[in-house]
């Protein structure tokens, strides 16, 4: 049985205010913002919050150039800004936070395989290994993994269900030496489509995962389900609310037939990556709650009932695509005729 509470891996100090008020994403802000939410609506028992240890700047090496990472944690332009972030000293101490959060949160699954672990962070899976794109700055995926291969000899899946792919696995397949042992080129799992597509997507690629656990060549996996796959997000538009929530109890669902089949716990990490709400940006946290909610239902045999609050968003109910997947329709080949 597992641990009635998801042991999170969070510190105030992975927090970088500054940016999460100035600028058009709010993701360096989110773990602070998304723990008040969860204090708000009573869930902080579920949750057992750990501090950890932060990354110091040679651990970056591993993913990126070195020219990069000095130039960021000197705050050297134009590469210290190529993040789309506003760049300060707190930025840089956050980083390595947020960054070893993640890390922190795979290993602790690896080693207590019956704790659920989570990383309220974002900003890892855009980055590159010469410079960060899209708000992101490292690539932290790659970091924690390749770190936990050195480590442990572990190979791990990531189901990136954040609306953009993440490049960042990758663009850093040529750069990183252990990055295919340690991440297999078929792990890096973002699924495509829109409702009913994208969930039989998913599916497919879940059943490819399976096998490859069953064959003990995957250890463990991080669940990412970005918020800006929701419909009514600003960057987004794969899903509407219901089939949000159903990508989420199939994954749930498939992490209990797993684990049947193995015999025991399989390691599980969950994070956060996108999500952005010029209004209502609470949508954005009440669907991350969501989230948390049915796994601590599903996977901890909790009882919680909690219904996410989405709001439509008026700067986009009008486009076609979005009020055709709002409706629940599936509009194959949609992101090739918008992109």
């Amino acid at each position: 049985m597992r641990k009635k509470q998801i042991t999170t891996f969070y510190m105030p100090q992975q927090v970088d205010a500054l940016n999460g008020e100035d600028l058009y994403t709010r993701s360096p802000n989110k773990p602070a913002l998304l723990l008040n939410k969860l204090k708000l609506e009573g869930l902080m028992p579920y949750f057992d919050v750990k501090e950890y240890a932060p990354f110091e700047k040679e651990e970056f090496y591993l993913a990126h150039t070195q020219e990069y990472v000095d130039a960021f944690f000197e705050g050297t332009k134009p590469l210290a800004t190529t993040n789309g972030l506003t760049w300060s000293e707190n930025l840089v101490n956050s980083v390595c936070y947020t960054n070893a959060s993640l890390y922190h949160a795979i290993k602790y699954a690896m080693q207590h395989p019956e704790v659920l672990t989570f990383s309220p962070t974002s900003g890892f899976h855009h980055a590159k290994p010469d410079r960060g794109s899209g708000f992101c700055t490292f690539s932290g995926q790659v970091i924690a993994s390749v770190k936990l291969y050195q480590e442990l000899g572990v190979s791990g899946a990531y189901l990136d269900l954040d609306h953009h792919f993440g490049n960042s696995i990758e663009d850093s397949r040529s750069f990183v030496p252990d990055l295919d042992k340690a991440i297999p080129v078929y792990a890096n799992i973002n699924p495509k489509g829109t409702n009913e597509s994208y969930l039989a997507d998913l599916c497919r690629n879940l059943a490819i995962l399976k096998e490859k656990i069953l064959a003990r060549e995957i250890h463990y996996i991080v669940w990412c389900h970005g918020a800006d796959s929701h419909v009514y997000d600003d960057l987004g538009g794969s899903v509407n609310t219901d089939y949000w929530l159903l990508v989420a109890e199939l994954f749930y669902k498939w992490v209990l037939e797993v684990e049947q089949e193995l015999g025991y716990h399989l390691p599980v990490s969950m994070s956060l990556f996108g999500g952005y709400r010029t209004n209502a940006y609470d949508s954005v946290l009440s669907l991350h709650t969501a989230d948390l909610v049915m796994a601590a239902n599903m996977l901890l045999g909790h009882s919680i009932a909690y219904e996410p609050q989405v709001e439509v968003n008026p700067y986009i109910s009008k486009e076609p695509f979005r009020v055709a997947i709002a409706a629940g329709e599936t509009i194959m080949g949609y992101l090739d005729e918008i992109l």
